[in-house]
């Protein structure tokens, strides 16, 4: 600190500038800027995870009694998290079929304080509505919350079709190359949280500072960072702030790559004698094609799940994941490799095939994070891979 009055001006929020990487920090501030800029947002938080953006977000809107809508369509850890942790916390979360607009609206109460899902779905690969899904909310004085992770904003920059918030893993395609975890939280500055007690009214741990009042369009951040961030500490390390930088360097090239390889590959599978269903929505007959061409112009992102077509479905994905030779076998995505996964012989292993089908994966889905590798190579791979289910 320059002093001790430079010291009290920043602990009292009067001064902007770095207090404990806990809070902030140098190298975390540029990744922040350059995303903000990137999803044309106010600004950023840099957190430790996907997981710590989502939990931080919410932990910074709710308190006990409120609910959450959120689409049916998400991360498996998303779930568990919204369905265990956020219950504990006096959070009730409704999960909703998120394909049909008028799911979301019955779905609302007085207590709901936000919706919430994916741009594309994970696994399911569905496209979100944004716009409509954003007039619905503001018509009831609500926040959107979109996780963009997997489209990233060179595809789709939801605050652009009204989202208020956005939140990424960045462990995946920002960071590209699955060397580093990190997250991050951007706001778009418009939403009004007035209404809000947890933003608005005086804060007990913060000298009762009333952030929406003090910070106005900054208001949800500063107290996402200086209360939620500092008494969490799932903080960016700086190092991964560093690495995630460097992944923003090359996220344009590398998204080109991911979607091109990725509509050659959903394209062969979609022909494969062996191959019962492919969803991918950049896909005609995908059902939100439409959809992923209004919102994801360049295409719908890099992952995709298909059905191998077998008499036995459990033991075809064993055989076809233990044959191939360039896909990494792995459970991450966003990767500069090209990741499979089977979840019923892996993740989910201990359902039965009924279960499976009932939480809609069924034991013939596949999961691919498709990569950067030349497309050739990867379709000879999953070529002979699936003719050895024959």
């Amino acid at each position: 600190f320059e002093d001790a009055d430079y010291a009290a001006q920043l602990f009292d929020l009067k001064q902007y500038g770095n207090i404990y990487t806990r809070i902030n920090n140098p190298t975390t501030a540029v990744f922040e800027e350059r995303m903000a800029s990137l999803e044309n947002g106010t600004g950023a938080v840099g957190v430790a995870s996907g997981m710590a953006a989502q939990f931080i977000t919410m932990m910074t809107l709710l308190q006990p009694g409120d609910e959450v809508v959120a689409s049916a369509h998400l991360y498996g850890g998303t779930v568990t998290q919204f369905t265990h942790t956020f219950r504990k916390l006096g959070v009730k979360t409704h999960f909703v079929d998120p394909t049909d607009i008028e799911n979301w609206a019955v779905a609302i109460t007085p207590q709901t304080r936000a919706l919430y899902g994916e741009t594309v779905g994970n696994p399911k690969g569905s496209i979100l509505d944004i716009e409509a899904l954003a007039q619905l909310a503001h018509a009831h004085n609500i926040p959107l919350i979109i996780d963009n992770t997997f489209a990233t904003p060179y595809l789709c920059r939801p605050i652009d079709f009204g989202a208020d918030i956005v939140v990424h893993s960045a462990t995946k395609f920002i960071g590209g190359h699955g060397n580093s975890i990190g997250g991050v939280i951007v706001e778009s500055g418009k939403f009004d949280y007035s209404g809000y007690p947890t933003i608005a009214d005086p804060s007990p741990s913060y000298h009762d500072l009333r952030f929406y009042e003090t910070f106005g369009h900054y208001g949800f951040l500063m107290k996402a960072r200086a209360e939620t961030l500092r008494d969490t500490g799932g903080c960016l390390s700086p190092f991964n702030a560093f690495m995630l930088i460097q992944g923003l360097e090359t996220l344009s090239m590398r998204m080109e790559r991911h979607v091109a390889n990725a509509a050659a590959i959903a394209a062969f599978l979609n022909e494969h004698p062996q191959v019962e269903w492919v969803a991918y929505a950049g896909l005609a007959a995908h059902p939100q094609h439409a959809l992923a061409q209004k919102y994801l112009p360049q295409g719908p992102g890099a992952i995709f799940t298909f059905g191998i077509k077998a008499a036995n479905p459990r033991q075809a994905g064993k055989t076809f994941i233990e044959s191939l030779h360039l896909f990494s076998h792995l459970a991450n995505v966003g990767d500069a490799r090209s990741l499979v996964i089977h979840p019923a012989s892996t993740t989910h292993q201990q359902l039965s095939d009924a279960e499976l089908r009932a939480g809609g994966v069924g034991p013939e889905m596949i999961r691919l994070s498709i990569g950067l590798e030349t497309t050739e190579d990867l379709i000879w791979d999953l070529d002979q891979a699936l003719n050895a289910t024959a």
